[in-house]
C-alpha cells in the first residue's frame, strides 16, 4: 500500500499497526513530515513501513492500493499516481464531502466503485472513503 501525502501518518501508520503483514510505503514532499514519519515508524518498531521524501509524480513502483487523506483533488490524486497503480489495484481516497464537480472532473477511464460513510468519534462532520478503479 502507498499512502500519498502521508503527513502525520494517517491512514498509513494505523494500517501498518493493524495489519503487520501489509507492506506500507509513506511518501510526502515535505522533508519535516517525512522525518516525523520515519521517527514514528522507528519508535513504533514498524518493520513493515518504508518512508520516502519526494514528489509522488517522480516516485516509482507498483502498488495494490494507493490511499490519501486530504491530499489533493481526486482528479489530481488519480493522475499523479496512475503510473504507480498495479494490475487489479485501486485508489482509496478519504474525503470530507463528496463534491459532484470533483467527481465529474475524474478522468473518463476511472470510476468511483464504492463510497463508504465514515464516523469519526467526537467529530460531527461528514467523512467518506471513496474506492476508485480504472474502468
Amino acid at each position: 500500500m502507498l499512502d500519498v501525502g502521508a503527513g502525520g501518518g494517517l491512514p498509513g501508520i494505523p494500517l501498518a499497526i493493524a495489519c503487520p503483514h501489509l507492506q506500507v510505503t509513506l511518501i510526502d514532499a515535505v522533508q519535516k513530515k517525512a522525518a516525523f514519519l520515519t521517527q514514528a515508524a522507528l519508535e513504533l518498531r514498524l518493520s513493515n513501513v518504508t518512508v520516502h521524501h519526494g514528489r509522488v509524480e517522480q516516485f516509482r513502483g507498483q502498488f495494490n492500493v494507493i490511499t490519501s487523506r486530504a491530499f489533493a483533488a481526486l482528479s489530481d490524486f488519480v493522475s499523479w499516481t496512475r503510473h504507480l497503480l498495479g494490475p487489479d489495484a485501486c485508489w482509496l481516497a478519504m474525503k470530507a464531502r463528496i463534491d459532484a464537480d470533483e467527481l465529474r472532473a475524474l478522468p473518463a477511464d476511472v470510476q468511483v466503485a464504492s463510497t463508504l460513510p465514515l464516523a469519526v468519534p467526537g467529530l460531527n462532520e461528514q467523512r467518506h472513503l471513496l474506492e476508485i478503479r480504472p474502468t
